[in-house]
């Protein structure tokens, strides 16, 4: 199988063959296609549930929320939400709602809105974020970033001791 040339190993055509026949075994057997759950429900049942059945899957902080107060706000955006979608359904199957946009960072993300285009307001532009079913339960807010990361580079003047040197004052003579 392998024979040895100018100090090298070299791979002959029979090995060649085997190790090809071994990736084309692999490559038919595809991975199942993993269906989404939150908390051990399946998205077809989440979206069946009425709120009080989606509230207890939540956690403390968005059950506390839903219990105090739902708002008029975050009401109308699901109305909104509804509205982009139903319209975009009628022009074609795979067609994508429009943008809504938003202020309501603190809004929970629940399935119904799954599949929705919302644009959040950073505090200077409306990011569009794609809602998906791994994001239920968060904020909208989380996936709209309000600040630029920063972005390492040389230290300016003053971030060292060093750098003070060319600063000196003008010596006075009497």
């Amino acid at each position: 199988y392998q024979r040895r040339v100018r100090g090298y190993f070299v791979i002959t055509q029979s090995i060649m063959t085997e190790v090809a026949k071994q990736t084309e075994e692999k490559g038919k057997r595809r991975a199942p296609f993993r269906k989404f759950s939150y908390r051990g429900v399946d998205l077809e049942k989440l979206l069946d549930l009425n709120n009080e059945e989606l509230m207890e899957l939540f956690n403390a902080r968005a059950r506390r929320r839903f219990q105090r107060y739902v708002g008029t706000k975050s009401i109308a955006l699901i109305k909104k939400l509804r509205k982009a979608k139903k319209e975009a359904s009628l022009i074609g199957p795979n067609e994508r709602p429009e943008v809504v946009k938003t202020h309501l960072r603190n809004m929970i993300i629940v399935p119904e809105m799954i599949g929705s285009f919302v644009g959040v307001y950073n505090g200077q532009v409306y990011n569009t974020v794609e809602i998906k079913a791994e994001m239920i339960g968060h904020y909208l807010g989380e996936f709209s970033i309000t600040y630029k990361p920063v972005k390492h580079g040389r230290p300016g003047i003053g971030a060292t001791p060093v750098s003070y040197t060319h600063l000196t004052l003008p010596t006075i003579y009497s």
